[in-house]
């Protein structure tokens, strides 16, 4: 059982909908979609599930005031911007953003590097996603300073032995002689780098375009809020994660 959750009927019962019977009924009669998709007796509820009653998005006062505190942002990092919260840093990202609450990274991007990262206030969500073992997708563009070959790709695919240690396998592929795509679920400091670097291949240019289910869609420089679609599904594919970083 999921800590932190509760039985479906209670939570549509504490949103004043209906009785948790009537709930019961509601969910029978396949008028509730969890997430997306068909409720049934005895599915739970946990903070961030997108619950519908005949079409219509239901929530408690509670968990609004939990909407509302919580915050959850997509930033199109610059190069030149640190991954930091330290302010007495130039070029910190915390102060390039500027924002109202006090929000911290999730996760780093090298500060040569551009591209989606996140920043939250909810400690609770950044172990669950930095986990190596819960395979969250991290994908990239990448530019080099000499041509793409076979052999590059193959290496890089089945793991490369850098200082951190080897690194998985992983997709990579070629887009044009000087560029090539790679999707990571590891986040080793300067792994992409370092890895290009053991066959004789600079990164010119990298560019982080997704994470997990998040496509970076926003401008260099700029930001935006996840909305709650986007978080459901993130709570989703954390929700076995355990909360310790390991």
């Amino acid at each position: 059982m999921q800590k932190d959750s509760i039985s479906l009927n209670k939570f549509i019962s504490d949103t004043g909908y209906c009785s948790r019977r009537e709930a019961d009924k509601l969910i029978t009669e396949g008028r509730v979609l969890l997430n997306d998709q068909p409720a049934k007796l005895g599915n739970r509820y946990t903070f961030g599930d997108a619950v519908e009653v005949d079409g219509s998005l239901i929530t408690t006062e509670d968990e609004l005031k939990k909407r509302e505190d919580l915050i959850y942002i997509a930033f199109n990092k610059p190069v030149g911007i640190t991954t930091t919260t330290e302010e007495k840093i130039k070029g910190n990202m915390v102060s390039f953003i500027n924002h109202k609450k006090r929000i911290f990274p999730i996760g780093r991007l090298d500060k040569d590097s551009e591209g989606l990262i996140f920043l939250t206030n909810d400690g609770d969500i950044v172990n669950k996603i930095l986990r190596a073992g819960n395979n969250h997708e991290k994908e990239y563009i990448v530019k080099v300073d000499k041509p793409i070959t076979d052999f590059f790709v193959k290496g890089m695919s089945n793991g490369v032995r850098i200082k951190d240690g080897l690194t998985n396998p992983c997709f990579v592929k070629k887009l044009s002689n000087y560029t090539f795509k790679i999707i990571l679920t590891q986040g080793m400091n300067r792994q992409i780098r370092k890895m290009c670097d053991k066959f004789g291949y600079t990164v010119m240019n990298l560019q982080r375009i997704r994470i997990m289910n998040i496509k970076l869609d926003v401008a260099v420089g700029k930001w935006r809020y996840l909305n709650d679609t986007e978080m459901a599904e993130i709570f989703e594919m954390v929700k076995d994660s355990s909360k310790i970083h390991q």
